[in-house]
């Protein structure tokens, strides 16, 4: 499921800034980008993010940001001079031509003023788990935004699954007498008139019935309906456990489609196998 927070509060003179977005995918794929000096923070930052999501391609993103306390006295003119004085003594040793340029101070300004200056990561800990968790909650708001909007999709497509399962359950009981029907043109057609009472027809016709009955079928598809729509309901995690009954209830109607045996009852298979793939596509994303 998509989502996106962001939080953000003061921290040592700079702006602690913490955004987490995600897009779909069947599992976890966290990814979390944070000053090198708080690596040591990406477990904790870890088990925060799978309190609020177990899907998603997810990227979390740290910054701190603005001018810290006592970074203007880390300019000192002195300590550049002899820095300059250094590189060029080097660069006479080479024998390379040594000419300082504005874009090469500019640079050894910005290296003093972020030496040192992000305050170290159990320090920080505390603000960064407040900040983190107030941009997750902004997060998972947004994801269960998404999850009412599917949910109202899900139970709609559900009805659409029920009408066809209810109509391969009213053509059923006519199947035995459609093949009886079949079977006796065939054999006027074939020249043996039989009488439809004969021992033999009607030992065909109770082989066929017996293979064609779908009556626990139906009424295991029915079951898995059922217990689909109470889990979408249902709160905690749902993406798993639905894929699972996603699977049974293909599987029953796999079954149904192979003893069926009847054009009419084919066709519905059909749209049931087809509106099953643009669930199982849309399940795919939900915790």
């Amino acid at each position: 499921m998509t989502g996106y927070g962001r939080a953000t509060a003061a921290l040592a003179g700079s702006t602690l800034t913490v955004q987490v977005s995600s897009v779909n995918r069947k599992t976890l794929d966290l990814t979390v980008s944070l000053p090198d000096e708080w690596e040591r923070l990406e477990p904790a930052i870890g088990e925060e993010v799978r309190k609020f999501a177990a899907r998603g391609k997810i990227h979390l993103d740290i910054r701190l940001t603005g001018d810290p306390a006592g970074s203007a006295e880390s300019w000192n003119e002195e300590e550049a001079a002899e820095t300059l004085d250094r590189l060029a003594a080097f660069a006479s040793r080479q024998g390379v031509a040594f000419t300082p340029t504005p874009e090469l101070l500019w640079q050894m300004v910005n290296s003093r003023r972020s030496g040192g200056e992000r305050p170290p990561a159990e320090q920080v800990w505390p603000a960064v788990a407040a900040v983190l968790d107030e941009a997750l909650r902004a997060f998972s708001a947004m994801r269960a935004t998404e999850g009412e909007a599917l949910l109202v999709d899900f139970l709609s497509r559900l009805e659409t699954l029920r009408r066809q399962v209810d109509a391969v359950a009213a053509r059923a009981p006519f199947v035995p007498a459609h093949q009886r029907e079949q079977l006796l043109r065939r054999l006027r057609e074939a020249g043996l008139e039989l009488d439809p009472d004969d021992e033999r027809v009607l030992r065909e016709l109770a082989l066929f019935a017996d293979r064609c009955d779908i009556s626990e079928e139906l009424t295991r598809l029915r079951s898995h309906l059922d217990q689909l729509a109470t889990l979408l309901k249902s709160d905690g995690e749902v993406g798993r456990k639905a894929e699972f009954l996603l699977q049974e209830i293909g599987r029953e109607v796999n079954t149904i489609g192979s003893k069926g045996n009847d054009l009419a009852i084919a066709r519905h298979v059909i749209e049931l196998k087809n509106e099953l793939e643009r669930v199982r596509e849309q399940i795919a994303n939900v915790e």
